[in-house]
């Protein structure tokens, strides 16, 4: 009897507990879009991958330039010349594809300098997250922008102006919806801040 009641006793306080429990949400992709270093940092990731894309254009215009005169001049060459040829066009295409996935490759240069870019960036959010998180006693602090699917949010509970305070963004220029113009019914979302960059798949030559 005296373990029932004791067992009762724990999973009220337990509920209890829960209830005192605070939870918030933030809008990531929000924050990012309001912060003048990601803008920054998203422009330089732009030009850059314009100018290696150029690049690599470049090179594959040459394989198909040497393509093309190897076609001309194929029947007037002899067999062995023929086939040096040949060898110095595959080679030619082969160091395209190279720089194609140095470039923009799973962990290519996109990759590599989007990391030192972005992610003191995203550093500094989580910090301010974390700040708000412990100043105002929350248990849990969603990401709306994150892999997390909401349903239902409620704009009071959203605290990404907050988080813009604290890393000094101007209120003023705010571009988005703010927690105050949020609507309380979101569609379901997915796709992460970090996201919030170029895509990095490799061109198509």
């Amino acid at each position: 009897m005296k373990k029932l009641i004791f067992t009762f006793m724990a999973l009220m306080i337990s509920v209890v507990m829960m209830q005192a429990q605070k939870f918030a949400y933030v809008d990531t992709q929000y924050i990012l879009d309001n912060i003048p270093e990601f803008a920054e940092a998203q422009a330089q990731l732009d030009e850059l991958s314009v100018q290696w894309q150029k690049e690599i254009e470049g090179k594959f215009a040459e394989v198909d330039k040497m393509y093309k005169d190897y076609q001309t001049q194929s029947v007037l060459l002899p067999d062995d010349l023929k086939k040096k040829k040949e060898q110095e066009i595959v080679d030619k295409e082969k160091d395209a594809k190279n720089l194609q996935r140095t470039r923009f490759g799973k962990e290519g240069d996109l990759f590599k300098k989007r990391q030192e870019l972005v992610k003191p960036i995203q550093e500094k959010i989580y910090n301010a997250i974390q700040d708000l998180a412990n100043s105002n006693n929350y248990a849990v602090v969603f990401d709306k922008g994150g892999s997390l699917t909401m349903m239902y949010s409620n704009p009071k509970y959203d605290i990404s102006d907050e988080v813009l305070d604290n890393l000094g963004a101007n209120m003023g220029s705010r571009k988005g919806k703010g927690k105050g113009s949020e609507s309380s019914t979101t569609a379901p979302k997915s796709g992460g801040a970090a996201a919030g960059g170029s895509d990095t798949r490799e061109p198509k030559k």
